[in-house]
């Protein structure tokens, strides 16, 4: 292994910079050991630093490993996309206008689609590599909605949401990472929320759901949302596939439709100065979630060398 690792950063969930989230890739990590990856990640000091290697498993094209500034995550969003859109940008994987390859994580394996567009950044979509699943203790998992608006900084009125055909109260779900889903009643409270971490501490950092994911309905049948993740050194991400995911197996778990395909769109990062849009879809066959997407554009931004 040369002492020097070639790496890209991209801006994911966007289709122009600066805006989205930021993610590095670091190629041909093969001789890195996790204490090496997690010291780089600290360096690069992003939501998400990804280390590509060879697959172990025959299906998959390449394994990536995802790391926080202070955690390895066994599947996250961002670094799937915009991965998956660097390798066919920098023609390492399938190529053509619509491909489709796999990528193994610690997770297990994940099926990604690149698209390209003419005069348009790359588009890329995974299908997560299990389907949603409530919390295993319910809703005693989640803390009441006293608890979670003084977390942040809103009334507890402001928890929960209702309207055409929905009744949400917070929930705790996951496809592949946990979140606790709380929606708000209307999308401007997304603006004055005030995290209080050293309550997060108190209420959640020990619980199998401790990511925070607030999310409300707009007025044209999108979705808006903000998260919190101090647990992973995080303290908010502008744009967050796994929780999007989460949010999108609820919904389509919660759905009365019985077979076909829901799609929303999701805009974050907006208070952060990073806006980003996500499209989530959920197919349903006999009332049963059969499979949960997340996709994006990805824009890329810097390459370099870092020593190892």
């Amino acid at each position: 292994m040369t002492d020097r690792l070639a790496f890209h950063t991209l801006d994911v969930f966007t289709d122009r910079r600066y805006g989205g989230n930021p993610l590095a890739v670091v190629l041909a990590a093969d001789g890195l050991n996790t204490r090496q990856m997690q010291t780089m990640a600290r360096e690069f000091n992003l939501s998400e630093t990804v280390f590509v290697q060879a697959a172990n498993h025959a299906q998959a094209q390449f394994k990536v490993r995802i790391f926080t500034p202070d955690v390895e995550l066994p599947f996250a969003g961002h670094p799937t996309v915009g991965t998956a859109c660097l390798l066919a940008e920098l023609g390492l994987a399938p190529q053509g206008d619509d491909v489709r390859f796999v990528l193994e994580e610690n997770v297990g394996l994940v099926p990604v689609r690149v698209v390209r567009e003419a005069g348009r950044p790359l588009f890329g979509e995974l299908t997560t590599a299990v389907l949603p699943a409530w919390s295993p203790n319910g809703v005693e998992d989640v803390p009441s909605n006293a608890v979670l608006a003084a977390m942040l900084g809103l009334a507890a009125d402001d928890i929960g949401a209702s309207g055409q055909g929905y009744d949400e109260a917070p929930r705790a779900c996951s496809c592949g990472v946990p979140y606790v889903l709380v929606p708000l009643r209307s999308p401007e409270l997304l603006a004055g929320i005030a995290f209080n971490v050293e309550l997060w501490r108190r209420a959640l950092a020990q619980a199998w759901a401790h990511h925070v994911y607030v999310y409300a309905r707009g007025y044209d049948g999108e979705l808006r949302a903000r998260m919190f993740a101090p647990g992973s050194g995080v303290v908010e991400d502008p744009a967050t596939g796994s929780a999007a995911v989460a949010l999108a197996g609820r919904l389509g778990l919660e759905s009365p439709m019985t077979d076909g395909t829901l799609r929303w769109p999701i805009h974050q990062g907006l208070e952060m100065g990073r806006p980003s849009l996500l499209l989530i879809e959920v197919d349903k066959v006999a009332g049963a979630v059969t499979a949960v997407r997340v996709g994006g554009h990805a824009v890329r931004m810097l390459d370099g060398t870092i020593p190892v």
